[in-house]
């Protein structure tokens, strides 16, 4: 009996060792994190919320950020290349 659970314990041991490994592919989808995306972030977040709270980029369009960056950089005092970031950064999220 105890040569039975042996040979029994040893070809399961086997089997699956010689089994072939299965190991899942994981792939990430990873937003694209540019330079320009991060200073975009860093100046919405530094310079739009002292005055107000900052708003969701996915609450408006892109058409609908343009006319509100380009009346905040009046207050802001923004420069174009800034506002430019700040699009960029909104667009993107």
């Amino acid at each position: 009996m105890k040569t039975k659970i042996i040979s029994l314990s040893l070809l399961g041991v086997l089997v699956y060792s010689c089994s072939p490994k299965i190991t899942p592919q994981v792939t990430e989808v990873k937003k694209e994190i540019t330079p320009k995306i991060e200073d975009g972030k860093s100046i919405y977040e530094n310079n739009c919320a002292k005055c107000h709270q900052l708003y969701d980029p996915k609450s408006y369009s892109i058409q609908d950020w343009q006319p509100i960056l380009k009346r905040m950089q009046i207050e802001a005092r923004l420069q174009d290349s800034e506002m430019d970031k700040i699009l960029t950064y909104l667009s993107k999220n």
